[in-house]
């Protein structure tokens, strides 16, 4: 699947499961984004999407590789919609 495809299906989501914080900005935990079923089965590898993502400055997490479990509570914050 082609990577932009991938990135823009990503944002389609976080505005689907995400909240917006106290600055405007939208954001999802990434336990949430690793649960959801729809997220599942969507993305065949949702880490290397998301670091994709972050590369391209679309979205920003801390850290380089999240891990399912211990990083449920990383908040992935859209940075451009």
């Amino acid at each position: 699947m082609n990577v932009d495809h991938e990135v823009k299906l990503l944002v389609e989501e976080i505005h689907r499961l995400g909240t917006r914080a106290g600055d405007g900005k939208l954001s999802v935990k990434f336990g949430v984004l690793f649960a959801d079923d729809k997220c599942a089965n969507l993305f065949e590898a949702l880490v290397g999407t998301l670091k994709a993502a972050k590369r391209r400055k679309v979205v920003d997490y801390q850290g380089e590789l999240l891990l399912q479990g211990v990083h449920d509570n990383v908040d992935i914050i859209l940075l451009q919609d």
